[in-house]
């Protein structure tokens, strides 16, 4: 049986479900693979044809306006015919199930699925169901996991601090709802971080959270203590069941990033957020706007990370730099 349904026979990326159980060389072979397509988007003609003549669906059964433009963005750029599909009027509301929505859309030659859904586990669902030579893009399921962000925020991390081995990162915020979270430590992870902290209060931290490897702390001005890189991430109120915390001034007052707490953190540190920013309940816009934010390079990559993945999946090879 095959170990891990992502990668073919010959250890080829086949769909991209979860960074989880991915072997380093694959995910570095995403972050140099994107690194060729950010001058693309410096181009005048922002355009390769890698994936001309290719059909790709973006599949968004949950609202997301950053993803999915980012994904139509990148697909559209590598010449490739893209198809949103406005799940609202789909004939998901009329009952159709969703292996059944994936075939007729397969049908209609598709070579591609962008998938976004609000249940853990669809992608790989969808991913088993099809016919081989059909791939399968994780754009978010449930809280599981969210690579092609996790990736991109790798690709900035490389970016700005060039290696990985030497790092403290820190993960801060709402990790019990976020499925960012989970992929971002699971990369730094393989990609040899040394050191990766998560800061919550108890009540937003999943159970057995140091099974992950990382480092627990609740008292934010430790945790950012010397750190080289801030993860932020977003409070997902329409993820809360039940009152978690007491409100958002108060979770602004302990949790929020403001100059003051980022000033424990080591002077050339980068601060990342995967937004939406809620502004005064995660960070404040001192820093948000700040010379050591890095949040609007995050969206810049992510366009040609996501590039990088749907090109890989393809099988095709990224321009050459003259090209």
């Amino acid at each position: 049986m095959q170990a891990n349904p992502q990668l073919d026979k010959e250890g080829k990326l086949q769909h991209l479900l979860s960074i989880e159980g991915l072997p380093a060389p694959v995910l570095t072979q995403i972050l140099d693979t994107a690194a060729s397509f950010v001058g693309v988007t410096e181009r005048e003609v922002k355009k390769v044809p890698l994936l001309r003549g290719k059909a790709i669906f973006n599949l968004f059964f949950e609202p997301s306006t950053r993803t999915r433009t980012t994904f139509e963005i990148a697909a559209k750029r590598l010449s490739a015919d893209v198809v949103n599909l406005n799940i609202s009027t789909s004939s998901q509301t009329k009952g159709e199930s969703l292996l059944d929505t994936i075939d007729n859309l397969s049908a209609m030659h598709a070579d591609m699925f962008i998938v976004r859904h609000a249940e853990s586990g669809a992608p790989y669902l969808i991913a088993r169901h099809l016919r081989p030579g059909i791939h399968v893009i994780n754009a978010g399921d449930g809280r599981h996991a969210h690579p092609t962000q996790a990736l991109l925020d790798m690709y900035t991390i490389r970016h700005y601090k060039k290696e990985f081995r030497d790092l403290r990162v820190a993960i801060v915020g709402d990790l019990l709802h976020s499925r960012v979270a989970r992929s971002q430590v699971h990369a730094l992870s393989i990609l040899g971080v040394p050191e990766i902290r998560v800061v919550a209060p108890k009540t937003l931290l999943p159970a057995q959270v140091e099974r992950l490897g990382v480092h627990v702390f609740h008292d934010m001005a430790e945790g950012l203590r010397d750190v080289d890189v801030v993860l932020m991430l977003r409070l997902q109120n329409e993820r809360m069941q039940g009152a978690l915390l007491p409100s958002a001034q108060e979770y602004f007052k302990y949790y929020g990033l403001t100059p003051d707490k980022l000033a424990r953190a080591r002077p050339d540190a980068i601060v990342m957020h995967p937004g939406p920013m809620n502004r005064g309940v995660e960070i404040d816009s001192a820093v948000a706007d700040g010379p050591q934010s890095v949040i609007l390079p995050q969206v810049t990559f992510g366009i040609a990370v996501r590039m990088a993945v749907m090109s890989i999946l393809a099988g095709s090879s990224p321009p050459a730099a003259n090209d």
